[in-house]
């Protein structure tokens, strides 16, 4: 499909929260541009996700400098060969601004294993002890993990009281069921427009609608009708008419559950 005959983006009248996007990696120019075009659209709050030991002062950077930006820290799995006593005393001291709303992306990464299954325990279960210590929700990132992502979430049922979110969920249904039983919301974000995303659409149906949180883990994972291009926040109202069509409610009724919800979560 070219552009010039792609579907324009809908503006709804309620105003939508982006709660998992790395506006760090469009550069400055490119990040300015996306923020003006996400405003255009409606969207009123962004969460810039942290990564990496590299990148936890950028993502407090631009949420530092744009009112509508709020960030996390913490490292993925796939840095967890990173996890030290020093960089656990960066994220801890750091969950000190205002702007930092919870302790991720954390988790298990059991794809691509680009580190030692232990090491990404290790690394998770002690981000799960900083963002107990912290009163901070996390966000958690789990690929092909799902029975060690349900033991380690377990251990910290008792201490994590503010939760969180499994964001981007692809996993099983029996994974939701125990997170949502645990009091986490689920992430769903441009793979629920996939064709080939049957199971995440069963999940999301069978997900209560005020457990339910947008997000676009921009620049990757485009929703139809702009899979291929590199994706932005902006594109959010398209995974928002989605997901409002598989619970058969109103957009708009739709999007006032999912800001609630976000504003639970993380403000």
């Amino acid at each position: 499909m070219s552009s010039s005959t792609r579907r324009a983006i809908p503006r709804f009248d309620t105003p939508i929260v982006e709660t998992h996007c790395h506006l760090d990696y469009l550069g400055d120019e490119g990040l300015e541009s996306a923020l003006h075009a996400a405003e255009d659209v409606g969207i009123e709050r962004i969460v810039t996700i942290a990564v990496s030991a590299e990148n936890l002062d950028t993502v407090r950077r631009i949420a530092t400098d744009h009112a509508q930006v709020w960030c996390t820290q913490g490292i993925h799995p796939h840095e967890a060969d990173s996890w030290s006593d020093e960089l656990s005393k960066r994220i801890t001291e750091n969950c000190s601004s205002t702007k930092v709303v919870a302790i991720g992306e954390i988790g298990l990464d059991y794809h691509y294993d680009h580190a030692d299954r232990r090491t990404q325990a290790e690394a998770f279960d002690a981000q799960l002890n900083i963002a107990s210590e912290a009163g901070l929700p996390v966000v958690i990132h789990t690929r092909e993990a799902d029975e060690d992502t349900r033991a380690i979430l377990a251990n910290h049922s008792q201490t994590l009281k503010n939760k969180g979110v499994i964001h981007s969920f692809t996993s099983s249904l029996s994974l939701a069921e125990f997170c949502l039983s645990e009091g986490f919301m689920l992430g769903f974000n441009g793979i629920i427009t996939f064709r080939n995303a049957e199971n995440v659409r069963d999940v999301a149906d069978a997900t209560p609608t005020d457990r339910i949180v947008l997000e676009t883990d921009a620049p990757y994972l485009t929703p139809v009708p702009y899979r291929g291009q590199p994706n932005e926040p902006r594109y959010l109202p398209f995974i928002a008419e989605t997901l409002a069509g598989i619970k058969k409610l109103d957009t708009e009724v739709f999007l006032e559950h999912a800001r609630r919800n976000s504003y639970q979560l993380f403000f």
